[in-house]
């Protein structure tokens, strides 16, 4: 009953965020998601439906990924890596997506990561 209720209301908190934050070709969505063991980052166009670039830390081009994990210091250098990958695909403005999580520990230090590496939000 708890864990339903936490969830029901995490989905509403997703939600909420998502009617407000849209990505377009010129200023994609920088989509973050934390799971237990990992951090996955997209850059997403909402109006083409395409993730036109992503870093996370299971991808092979990250060094050293067996070392990373869902933490705020992986955080840090998940953010570089993901700003990195945009420049390279020419993208400089994007629109944070924090999904449900509080923007606070891993969340900010990503974001934070991201502009101090370049992009602008």
């Amino acid at each position: 009953m708890r864990t339903e209720k936490k969830q029901r209301l995490q989905q509403l908190r997703r939600w909420r965020i998502r009617k407000k934050v849209v990505g377009t070709a010129t200023r994609p969505r920088m989509s973050v998601c934390f799971s237990n063991e990992n951090i996955h980052v997209q850059f997403i166009d909402d109006t083409k439906g395409l993730t036109l670039t992503a870093a996370s830390t299971v991808m092979k081009s990250t060094p050293d990924r067996e070392k990373l994990a869902a933490n705020v210091p992986s955080a840090k250098i998940i953010g570089t890596l993901a700003a990195e990958a945009a420049k390279g695909k020419g993208i400089k403005h994007v629109v944070f997506d924090r999904g449900s999580k509080r923007y606070h520990g891993k969340v900010k230090a990503l974001a934070e990561a991201a502009r101090e590496a370049g992009l602008e939000f």
